[in-house]
């Protein structure tokens, strides 16, 4: 739990001073497939904490996207689709 409280403290603050002390921490812990992880894209990793812009809000729509296409998956054509797709935008 302690370990899991300072990752989220990291990822608040973004603050990537102690990284590299949680992931030597986190390895052999119950979260250590997580840190695991983590390493293998170390420099995404740092560079989410680093840097001030972020690509949430790009992920958010295509995420919506997606699940609207999966909801009208057989039920219809483009022609619905569409509509859907311009009913939730506004």
């Amino acid at each position: 739990a302690a370990l899991l409280d300072r990752f989220q403290r990291m990822v608040r603050k973004r603050s990537a001073d102690h990284l590299a002390e949680w992931l030597d921490a986190a390895a052999t812990s119950p979260l250590a497939s997580f840190a695991r992880g983590l390493m293998a894209d170390q420099a995404a990793v740092l560079a989410a904490l680093r840097e001030p812009w972020s690509n949430g809000q790009t992920e958010g729509q295509i995420n919506r996207l997606k699940m609207l296409k999966r909801q009208m998956f057989g039920r219809a054509g483009l022609v619905l689709l569409k509509a859907r797709l311009i009913g939730t935008a506004s």
